[in-house]
């Protein structure tokens, strides 16, 4: 593993990013209201449900059914902690599913539910849970990840969890202490282009735990300053334009 080169490579990659040099970059999440003079809550709990939900699917569809979601006044009420939590599962179903916001009938709505439920019984609105860590990375990882790991279904999830931290400073201008710890999200994208710039061999891909490769992308960072967090979305795109931009 040669750092330099790495490092070289990552600078090359985000620069051609901030260019709009690798293509089609538009993200999932950016299909979204406008939230400039609206509540905040509803603003961290429109970035914060549907997460939960983005598993083994296309990521665009999930936001665009949030969205369709978010402006009927009928099912809006979902993006609504206190409201959402009151709701009957029977109720729930119906305005998840109406857009396809919910694609399984009963996990899905389970776990929307359950993450509801437990912000409004420990914190009340998500803006507290975010104040009862002091906006620190590190203690909302302890709450989610750890202490209240099952109330927290998906979310908790290594690579949901600290791609959602990423979601909640670049879109809900929520200033986290300790952001330089979020660490990168490991998805099959970021996976490939791991492997590619040579932080990891295609075995250590198939083999290593999400943990080790964490380790791994801080070594190489390390004295960079760039952010492992910083270059998912490069990645991202890197790969899912199919390595158009050459370095």
């Amino acid at each position: 593993m040669q750092k330099q080169s790495i490092i070289k490579k990552c600078r090359a990659l985000l620069q051609a990013y901030e260019g709009g040099k690798l293509g089609q970059t538009r993200m999932p999440e950016d299909t979204s209201p406008d939230f400039s003079g609206k509540d905040k809550e509803l603003q961290l709990a429109y970035f914060t449900l549907p997460m939960s939900l983005n598993y083994q699917r296309n990521s665009y569809k999930l936001w665009e059914a949030a969205l369709k979601t978010f402006q009927d006044k009928e099912t809006n009420k979902v993006f609504n902690v206190s409201e959402a939590s009151a709701l009957s599962a029977g109720e729930l179903k119906n305005y998840l599913m109406k857009y396809k916001l919910a694609l399984q009938p009963n996990k899905h709505i389970d776990t929307w539910h359950r993450i509801v439920k437990t912000v409004q019984e420990n914190w009340g609105p998500l803006t507290d849970l975010l104040k009862s860590v002091d906006y620190d990375f590190l203690n909302l990882r302890d709450i989610i990840q750890k202490r209240h790991k099952k109330g927290f279904p998906y979310l908790s999830g290594p690579k949901i969890f600290n791609y959602w931290a990423s979601i909640l400073q670049r879109y809900c201008d929520v200033k986290l202490k300790n952001a330089e710890h979020i660490e990168i999200a490991l998805d099959t994208h970021v996976l490939k282009c791991s492997v590619l710039l040579g932080v990891i061999t295609q075995e250590e891909a198939d083999n290593l735990s999400k943990e080790k490769i964490y380790e791994r992308w801080r070594e190489v960072l390390a004295g960079s300053s760039i952010k492992p967090a910083d270059m998912h979305t490069p990645l991202w795109f890197w790969s899912r334009n199919g390595f158009l931009f050459k370095i």
